[in-house]
């Protein structure tokens, strides 16, 4: 028990840095569906913060300050640059799950180890929305009634106001 309150503490570290790069990359990739898809995803990394940080309070431990929000340039702006944040966030969901996994199975404690896991399965689901943002599907979080055309366009800039 007593490398299990660092371990929670790594962990939630590693996915507040996700969190901070998934709303950076919702301020810069501004296409409907895609940044709908990026708030979707913020929630669910506020939900997993949300989960781990009650563990480590729970075990008596300190959860890790915020680092601030993280700046992805103006990458965006240029042609390809949306495709090229949503890859690195593709590929950073990929690399998260592929370095946990293995260390969840050392794990004694199960509650704490389900609790990972299901984030884990999130961050594989988060990994394939953006693989699927880069194929240029539109149909992210369910489709569209026939009503409405297939896009809605871009979203406003002056929606982040901080």
């Amino acid at each position: 028990m007593t490398d299990l309150l660092p371990l929670l503490q790594e962990f939630y570290r590693e996915k507040l840095a996700m969190l901070l790069q998934h709303e950076a990359g919702a301020r810069r990739v501004s296409q409907y569906d895609v940044n709908n898809t990026y708030q979707y995803i913020i929630n669910r990394d506020e939900t997993h913060l949300a989960w781990v940080g009650k563990a480590i309070l729970e075990l008596g431990g300190t959860v890790p300050a915020e680092a601030g929000p993280r700046d992805r340039g103006d990458g965006s702006k240029t042609p390809g640059g949306a495709n090229a944040l949503i890859r690195e966030d593709a590929t950073q969901a990929d690399t998260f799950v592929a370095a946990w996994r293995p260390r969840l199975d050392g794990m004694t404690n199960k509650r704490h180890a389900k609790m990972l896991g299901v984030i884990l399965g999130e961050a594989l689901e988060q990994k394939r929305f953006f693989e699927q943002a880069l194929a240029g599907r539109t149909d992210l979080l369910g489709r569209r009634g026939d009503q409405l055309e297939p896009s809605h366009g871009d979203v406003l800039s002056s929606r982040w106001i901080e």
